[in-house]
């Protein structure tokens, strides 16, 4: 075993000479495959801003919730979900930018300008259509944007600076088994360019193990068998089944990475259901170190204290307190050092590690609110009500810590 642990670990260091990606992995998994028959959209954000929040945004149409980097003043989204039940997010692609296209690599990175500006305009997936068509061109974009909407409609939009391609996730030639996994790659762009090939094989095998099983795919199931996966496939290692010795791994490919922000699953509707149900449940800050939490449009500015900006800072506390307990995960700072991390804090035999931790935590926050959700389907969550409820949570959410 020792032999084989050293061997993967030589592999990945000789990977350090790529260039680390600021990405992301993600999924759509339709209505067909869930067993409540409600669509599901899951972005894992990688990025270089690992300060994220929660806002609420009232657009020319529509009002939403959106995933934003805090130092930020609006403008810009980057996964979001509003008052109709449409639904966004990306993920970056590096095959699909024409060459020689003229667009200025400083007009690029646009994706959450546009996301944010379909999510105060669009209400179905055709409305995105006409919205694409009528966007300012050069898009300054090359990503995968993810969208569902209350109307059953499930879609992928491939989209560089001039064009873009919609890959149906309904369509069953092409999702044969109801959901589809993207990475940093587009399924029309150049073949075997692109990055993210390992991370969706991770993602892309869960799931399918899991359907294979008769299993059903929630919110829940994703946060801990995708956005806390450290499964490696080329490896053939799972860090949870291996000895690692000293507990220290390199972090390289595995879909929680030392660049992740956030983690979010938007629950969609039924068609013919009131699109106000829709559920934005989300991870701030590194997932294996942080806890999942309900968000609703139909609160509007009553979002939970620790989510959205602070009195006295831009940042969430729940990200801040987060990014405060995965520091002990990636604690070496000099040279190298902060391409490993001690998974032997996050998970351990005696079952104490900080991630098991998060995960018996984050199984009370998804029982409290099961209850508040049914309890407020098709009706107004009034503010008295809504404090009390993250306040039950946020006391959860402390003791785990």
């Amino acid at each position: 075993m020792k032999r084989i642990i050293l061997s993967a670990l030589f592999t990945l260091l000789m990977a350090f000479t790529l260039t680390e990606s600021y990405a992301c992995t993600s999924a759509i998994i339709t209505g067909k495959l869930t067993k409540d028959g409600k669509p599901l959209l899951w972005k894992h954000r990688d990025t270089g801003e690992l300060n994220n929040r929660i806002e609420y945004f009232k657009g020319p149409k529509y009002t939403f919730l959106a995933l934003v980097n805090s130092p930020d003043s609006g403008g810009i989204a980057w996964t979001g979900t509003n008052n109709v039940g449409f639904s966004i997010m990306n993920t970056a692609s590096y095959n699909l930018r024409d060459a020689n296209d003229g667009v200025d690599d400083k007009e690029m990175d646009r994706e959450g300008e546009l996301m944010f500006k379909a999510l105060g305009e669009c209400r179905t997936i055709d409305d995105f259509e006409k919205f694409l068509k009528k966007y300012k061109k050069p898009f300054g974009v090359e990503g995968n944007f993810g969208v569902i909407d209350a109307e059953g409609g499930a879609a992928y939009f491939e989209v560089n600076n001039t064009r873009w391609e919609k890959i149906d996730v309904n369509d069953p030639k092409i999702a044969p088994q109801g959901y589809l996994v993207y990475t940093n790659h587009s399924y029309t762009g150049r073949i075997n360019e692109g990055m993210g090939y390992i991370r969706y094989t991770a993602a892309d095998t869960r799931i399918k193990n899991l359907i294979a099983q008769g299993g059903d795919i929630t919110p829940r199931w994703i946060f801990n068998n995708l956005s806390r996966c450290f499964y490696h496939p080329v490896l053939d290692m799972d860090l949870k089944e291996a000895e690692l010795g000293s507990g220290w791994f390199i972090d390289q490919d595995f879909i929680p990475r030392r660049i992740t922000s956030a983690s979010v699953v938007i629950k969609g509707v039924k068609k013919g259901e009131d699109p106000l149900n829709t559920v934005m449940w989300t991870i701030l800050g590194y997932p294996p170190a942080s806890i999942a939490v309900p968000l609703f449009v139909k609160a509007g500015e009553n979002q939970p204290f620790f989510m959205v900006k602070g009195e006295k800072s831009n940042n969430a506390l729940m990200c801040d307190i987060s990014l405060k307990a995965k520091s002990k995960i990636f604690a070496i700072k000099r040279g190298n050092g902060n391409k490993y991390f001690n998974f032997g804090a996050l998970y351990n035999k005696k079952g104490n590690g900080l991630m098991q931790r998060m995960q018996r935590a984050e199984s009370k926050v998804f029982k409290i609110s099961a209850e508040f959700i049914n309890e407020h389907k098709d009706k107004e969550m009034k503010k008295e009500e809504l404090d009390s409820f993250y306040n039950s949570l946020f006391e959860v959410i402390k003791k785990a810590y």
